[in-house]
């Protein structure tokens, strides 16, 4: 169905232009159709439906002071620095000149113990492996004298015939030093009970062999001179060597 064109005529009689009516014959069925209202005659204005209010964002502080004219403010960087304008401000200046001048002293402080350490080489002190015992008649026939155990490692012993000779005082099973018992009138081990006799002969415990002797001579000035550099063993024979033993 179209809109219908009604034509009005005046009491003169002459023809009058056309008067359009437009009558909304299907705009309820358009309407339900497709949910919109139903179009105008072409050259009808359409009014615009009204825009929904927009809601503006809160500024930002940037924001605000630009719109006041003001510049933002600029955040501060590590060590100091101010973004966006490469200047290092004051605190972050000598906070960089502490780390560096902390920095170079202990570089200085390696250095010098390094150079100190380098001058103090390391050196293991150790008795002199030579000695004076003193003279022969220092010693008493038949005993045994301990006075260079702790600074020699050496027991000397002086028989009933005046024969001397220097045990050395580390034991044969695992290197303990003996302890002279005369009580017992015999070496003992406190690390696991070996026994030797005076002679240095091992007779008890789990020690293999007898205690060695060092050398043992003369100086020229009639002293008695120990030589820790070379030992005799008795399983090797070597004690029946004349410098193995003194005798006066």
């Amino acid at each position: 169905m179209t809109d219908e064109i009604v034509k009005d005529t005046g009491t003169s009689g002459s023809a009058a232009a056309p008067k359009a009516v437009a009558t909304p014959i299907r705009s309820e069925a358009y309407k339900a159709s497709t949910g919109s209202p139903a179009p105008g005659p072409a050259g009808a204005p359409v009014s615009a439906a009204p825009a929904a209010p927009a809601t503006a964002a809160p500024a930002s502080p940037a924001q605000a002071a630009q719109a006041g004219g003001a510049p933002p403010p600029k955040k501060a960087g590590p060590g100091g620095a101010t973004q966006g304008t490469g200047v290092l401000s004051r605190r972050g200046f000598l906070s960089t000149l502490g780390v560096a001048w902390t920095s170079f002293a202990a570089a200085c402080a390696a250095g010098a113990v390094a150079t100190n350490r380098f001058m103090f080489p390391n050196v293991l002190f150790e008795p002199p492996q030579t000695f004076k015992a003193g003279f022969p008649e220092d010693y008493l026939t038949g005993a045994v004298d301990t006075r260079f155990k702790e600074a020699f490692g050496v027991f000397i012993v002086r028989e009933e015939d005046g024969a001397i000779y220097a045990l050395k005082a580390v034991c044969t099973h695992l290197g303990c030093t003996p302890n002279w018992l005369e009580a017992e009138n015999k070496f003992k081990c406190p690390c696991h009970g070996s026994g030797f006799y005076r002679t240095g002969i091992n007779y008890e415990g789990p020690a293999p062999r007898p205690l060695e002797r060092y050398r043992i001579v003369l100086a020229e000035d009639g002293q008695m001179l120990i030589d820790k550099t070379r030992s005799f063993t008795y399983e090797k024979g070597e004690w029946s060597q004349a410098e193995s033993l003194l005798k006066v």
